[in-house]
């Protein structure tokens, strides 16, 4: 979903396993683009991938299962993570609930869900009643959820996660970062699937560089 433009096809939509290469290799300015300079990564000694993502983002509720499935077959040298996209103010409390579930272990067993919540249900984030009933929901301590997401961690982790999307130039989302190096996402490839293959080609590419 672009920043300024809430409407982007996201291709095919059903549930993607790893993929075997067999697409053409993907093609500059085409299928992904690359960064002017590169963007130090978390981990030295892997190649790192990151998602920009939104929970107010139905593209990315849609791409979230062909994502989690390719995620979880990569290799031990890959460090994939999420980074939560807030450009307008009340974007912030989804990117607070991304972090307060990170910060309480739960994002493994949650993170579907709060796309469910918002996407499907109609959830709200705009205050601490709107964490609450998540909560509730879903048999959490509220108050836990609520103080995580107002924390100073949290805080400091949304400032993280701005400064990270403006060093990238983050202008839509789904996008996927490859390495510091590269960006491509749904859109620019052409679908979800192609998207992904299009990262798979630059994790090889990337470590025959790094």
């Amino acid at each position: 979903m672009k920043r300024r433009e809430f409407a982007i096809a996201l291709g095919a939509t059903s549930v993607l396993a790893r993929p075997a290469w067999a697409a053409s290799e993907p093609v500059e300015d085409k299928d992904f683009t690359r960064l002017p300079q590169p963007i130090p990564v978390a981990l030295a000694g892997k190649v790192e991938v990151i998602e920009f993502f939104g929970y107010w983002c139905p593209h990315c509720a849609t791409f979230e299962p062909k994502l989690d499935a390719w995620a979880r077959a990569l290799p031990a040298d890959v460090n994939f993570r999420r980074v939560p996209v807030g450009w307008q103010d009340a974007q912030e409390p989804y990117q607070r609930m991304y972090f307060a579930l990170e910060a309480l272990g739960l994002l493994d067993t949650l993170h579907a869900k709060v796309f469910q919540a918002v996407q499907v249900d109609r959830l709200r984030l705009k205050k601490d009643a709107d964490f609450l009933a998540f909560a509730t929901t879903h048999g959490l301590d509220g108050a836990k959820l609520v103080a995580a997401a107002n924390s100073a961690a949290v805080s400091a982790r949304v400032r993280a996660a701005n400064q990270l999307v403006t060093s990238y130039r983050v202008d839509g989302v789904p996008t996927l970062a490859v390495h510091g190096r590269f960006m491509t996402s749904p859109a620019m490839a052409g679908s979800a699937e192609r998207a992904l293959q299009v990262v798979d080609a630059l994790i090889r590419q990337a470590r025959t560089t790094k």
